[in-house]
């Protein structure tokens, strides 16, 4: 007798009729017709069952501020920045916590169990350090927060900000962070990165920076990034994000730089939501779209996720914790619509996040962790058409969220009583 099974399960590699079994929160079984019973048994009727969405680029110490302590009038990057720097001096621990925590919240109900903050640690006070912290163990049972030390104001050009980071590490921070395009000179931003990634190699650590977000074809820090990698084997451990000045290098010097970025491992973490509110802001027409080549980074062999990166802060006024949202808006920018490559979309919000944050037991398979997501949609792409409702998410072998199915009742003449936005049409297209 397990403790639950979900029958006729459809999965994101496209196999269909499967039971899943789960025990002592652990996923035990991945077959057609299981012959097991379990305590409960749901019956997912043909509809995707995922594991859960992963958020690989996020800013849980800003989340839920907005308006505080005014509003971003011009919506750019730089004023966002010089609004955090208003409202720091105002943070109270209690604060940084009630709406962390209030995110989680929103994020379990999304199907949202594992994310990458960063945390800004150029306050000496460290209090938003100490808030995520907190949290972190607060919501361990139902969500993963996996930390990163980020110098918000530069780790060089910042007083005190490279000593603050190295206490944040010390207090349990796991990933070294860094923004080099944001230090005084290019060569600055260069030693920023080598001297944040030699502190990462000492204490065997995983390394993220907020790398070229910029519209300078010149801000190539995502070079040294990935020489700095080699150099000192870090190789499948380092993560840049953003990369938005990829959108306006020279097509050359792309052809030089992705197959670097492949040999060091390196992924590449695009935050489509904001890369395209943020970006291009200096442009009349035409505007570039922001975000960094995403298919190219692909076909080069570069692992890609996407990131929220920010909801209702000083830098974006929208958001609610949806992964599907991000997939969706990356999909549209990146031009991605093959069905291949909007496969590759829902990865970059599931799976390829889970490989670069490093999770322990993710996925589908006998021995993973039983961290599910029931989705009122047949497939992957269907999920990011319709923001498919969450129907169930799973924790460890528990319900921990469940919403019900969407549906419109129609009032038409000579029509059903209900619409169902999963598409009829297609299914031998499909399934050939």
């Amino acid at each position: 007798m397990l403790e639950l099974i979900l029958r006729h399960c459809t999965l994101p590699d496209g196999r269909s009729g499967i039971d899943i079994g789960v025990d002592n929160d652990r996923i035990v079984a991945v077959e057609a017709a299981l012959a097991a019973q379990a305590a409960t048994e749901i019956d997912a009727a043909g509809q995707l069952v995922t594991p859960p969405f992963v958020d690989a680029h996020f800013h849980m110490d800003s989340t839920l501020s907005y308006g505080l302590p005014r509003v971003n009038q011009s919506g750019t990057l730089l004023e966002g920045i010089a609004l955090w720097g208003e409202l720091k001096p105002l943070l109270t621990q209690e604060a940084l916590v009630e709406r962390a925590l209030a995110y989680c919240d929103w994020a379990v109900a999304r199907g949202l169990l594992a994310i990458r903050s960063h945390v800004d640690v150029c306050d000496p006070r460290l209090l938003a350090v100490e808030a995520l912290l907190h949290v972190r163990e607060r919501v361990r049972p139902y969500l993963d927060l996996q930390l990163v030390a980020f110098p918000q104001d530069g780790v060089l050009r910042a007083p005190g900000a490279l000593d603050n980071l190295r206490r944040a590490l010390d207090m349990g921070v796991e990933v070294v962070g860094g923004i080099p395009h944001f230090e005084r000179t290019m060569a600055d931003g260069a030693a920023s990165v080598r001297l944040l990634c030699e502190l990462a190699a000492e204490r065997g650590l995983r390394v993220d920076m907020h790398c070229d977000e910029s519209d300078d074809p010149m801000s190539r820090h995502i070079e040294t990034l990935a020489s700095e990698t080699v150099r000192l084997g870090l190789h499948g451990r380092v993560a840049g994000s953003h990369l938005t000045s990829m959108h306006s290098m020279d097509n050359y010097y792309v052809s030089k730089l992705l197959p670097l970025m492949r040999e060091a491992g390196v992924a590449a973490i695009a935050n489509p939501l904001i890369n395209i509110t943020l970006q291009g802001r200096h442009d009349t027409y035409p505007k570039r779209r922001g975000m960094t080549r995403v298919p190219e980074l692909l076909a080069a062999g570069v692992p890609v996720a996407f990131g929220h990166d920010c909801v209702m802060d000083p830098w974006y006024s929208l958001g609610s914790a949806d992964m599907l949202e991000v997939a969706h808006m990356g999909l549209h920018v990146g031009q991605m619509t093959g069905q291949e490559a909007m496969r590759s979309c829902f990865a970059a919000v599931t799976s390829t996040p889970a490989q670069i944050l490093g999770l322990d037991g993710y996925g589908l398979a006998p021995g993973c962790r039983a961290d599910l997501v029931l989705l009122q949609a047949r497939d992957p792409v269907e999920a990011i058409r319709l923001r498919a409702t969450r129907l169930l998410v799973v924790r460890g072998g528990k319900t921990v969220a469940s919403t019900p199915p969407a549906t419109a009742a129609l009032h038409l003449p000579g029509r059903p009583a209900q619409v169902d936005f999963i598409a009829r049409r297609g299914d031998a297209a499909r399934d050939s």
